[in-house]
Formats: C-alpha cells, structure tokens, sequence
C-alpha cells in the first residue's frame, strides 16, 4: 500500500464516514484544496470542511461505499457512492476522486460526484441500488506507469459520445438517456496509470447535442473524471463520472 492509499483510507474511514473533522486535520493539510468542475474549495478548516460539513448535516447517516481503487507515488484514485437520506428521500450518487499525497500528508484531490442522478432520485423518491464494494480497497498494490494506455484513454475521451461498450457513465445506464456531446478536444488534468488501469481527470471541448436542454448544436465544455481498464489498447471496463449540472447551468447560460 502506498503512503496516498493508506491516507485515502483514513480519509474515508476516519474522516468521511464518522463525520470527524478533527479526524481531517490529522492528516490533510492546513491549505487542503477539492476541486469539482469549476468549484476550488481551497483551505481545510476556512472552507473545505464546512462545505463537507453542510452536506453531512443535510444527509445526517451520509456513508461512502468504494468500488475500486488504483495508486501510484503520491496518489491514489477511489471510484466510490455516496449514500444516505434526506428528510424523507435516500439516494446513492458515484463519483471517482485522485487524491494527492506529499510529505505524510494529503494536499488535495479533484473529483467529479454526479449530483444530477442524486437529485433525479430525491425527485422520484426511489433511491438506487449501491454498486458491490470493493472486496479489499486498501490493499491495491502500485504497479509502474503504462504511458500506451495513458494514450489510448486519452484518445478514447475524444470523438463522439456515447461511446459503445462496458464502461457505465454517470447513470445513463440505469435511465436510458444518454447525452450526446461531440468532444474536439481533451485538457488533461490528471492523466495516471498503474499497469493496465488508469485514472484521470480531464475537460472535453467540444459540441453538445442533446440530453440535458433540449436538442441544440452548442459548444460547451464537459469536466470528466473516470477509472478504466486497458487491454490491447481497447477500454474493457471503468467507471466514468461527469459534471451534469455544470453543463446544465451552462447551457441555460447560452438560452
């Protein structure tokens, strides 16, 4: 287990599953950064925590549940749900997360959680089923980097979606409606392999169509974070999680 995965874990078992901010403070740093789209909520105890906070306030037995993980020298990558219950309404939402280790600590993470599918489901009052849990999270051992199969996600991202296959993103999987995006072009934030598998984070440039608003030809950009798997250059399995309500909000921008 590397230093980021053992911290990774304190952070979802110490941390985010006791609701313990003291917990936090013992191995994240003091200017602690999470990065979700456009979001930067920089700063462990001025701003990060309280935005966390008010989320555990609102869904009070909030608990994370992880699907896999991946990690490399001073980082590690978590695909995991989120689950709990608001007032009346539960949901589960996914998202995939690359923390950041230096120095014992962590410094930050970018993430992408799909808050649109938790909404659909506090909506319709029905909540999903949590995917399987990893069987042994913490005990993914690193693997050297694969810079082909850096490549061949980064040239997967691009190109028409929705792409065919095994890889499920977002929900559109359990609800039928894809969204249709042309992607010109990938900004690379987070590009990380360990053997055969390979977390990122990235931005799609390119040119909506249809999903969200209603059918329109506009350009737009897509914040994507995903897990996947690469054999023989082809992508078998993963996860892949975007920020909906971003575009969402930016389309109604352009209306």
């Amino acid at each position: 287990m590397t230093v980021a995965l053992a911290l990774t874990r304190r952070w979802v078992s110490d941390y985010f599953n006791r609701h313990d901010a003291e917990a936090a403070r013992r191995f994240c740093a003091a200017d602690y950064t999470l990065k979700i789209g456009d979001v930067v909520l920089s700063g462990r105890d001025d701003v990060w925590l309280p935005a966390v906070d008010r989320q555990m306030r609102d869904y009070p037995g909030l608990t994370m549940t992880v699907h896999e993980t991946l990690t490399g020298p001073g980082w590690a990558a978590v695909w995991f749900s989120e689950h709990g219950q608001r007032g009346q309404s539960s949901a589960v939402w996914s998202g995939v997360a690359i923390y950041r280790e230096a120095g014992g600590i962590l410094t930050g993470c970018i993430a992408q959680e799909d808050y649109m599918t938790r909404r659909r489901q506090l909506k319709g009052g029905e909540a999903d089923l949590v995917d399987r849990p990893c069987a042994a999270p913490w005990d993914t051992a690193a693997q050297e980097p694969n810079r082909a199969n850096e490549a061949a996600v980064a040239a997967w991202l691009e190109g028409r979606w929705p792409k065919d296959g095994a890889v499920p993103c977002d929900d559109e999987h359990l609800t039928g409606d894809p969204i249709a995006f042309d992607v010109e072009t990938i900004e690379t934030r987070e590009m990380l392999s360990a053997g055969n598998r390979v977390a990122f984070s990235v931005r799609q440039h390119g040119v909506y169509r249809s999903g969200i608003e209603e059918e329109a030809s506009a350009s737009a950009f897509f914040d994507v974070n995903g897990l996947l798997t690469v054999e023989n250059d082809r992508i078998v399995s993963g996860r892949v999680i975007r920020d909906r309500m971003g575009l969402a909000g930016r389309l109604r921008g352009l209306q």
